[in-house]
């Protein structure tokens, strides 16, 4: 089963399969964050002051966006996972393409396939 899924999928089977740690630390930073915001928000309404208010909802909006974004990673991807379960790393190539390129080849993908 661990066979088909790693050949059907070999990027869910990579992501499956990855070790990561959780981070625990952040949520709770990102939720005392949040409630300080609040507080701010409600305290800047409360008491008729505009710029207390928007400093809370930017206090808040930016300690949830930090708790459920991801750090980025400085060693890059990992590389892919072969049928037989082993790992290689990805090639040069497909690490260096952006986002728009790979959208762009996608795009190319599917109209040779409607031929």
């Amino acid at each position: 089963m661990e066979r088909q899924l790693t050949s059907d999928d070999p990027r869910l089977a990579n992501t499956l399969t990855s070790r990561g740690r959780k981070p625990v630390l952040r949520y709770v930073l990102g939720g005392i964050g949040a409630v300080v915001g609040l507080l701010l928000l409600v305290g800047g309404a409360a008491s008729s002051e505009v710029w207390l208010g928007v400093l809370g909802f930017v206090v808040m909006f930016a300690s949830v966006a930090i708790a459920f974004t991801r750090p980025r990673r400085s060693g890059g991807p990992v590389g892919v996972v072969r049928p037989d379960g082993s790992t290689a790393p990805r090639p040069a190539a497909a690490r260096k393409k952006g986002f728009m390129n790979r959208m762009e080849d996608r795009w190319d993908k599917r109209r040779e396939q409607g031929r």
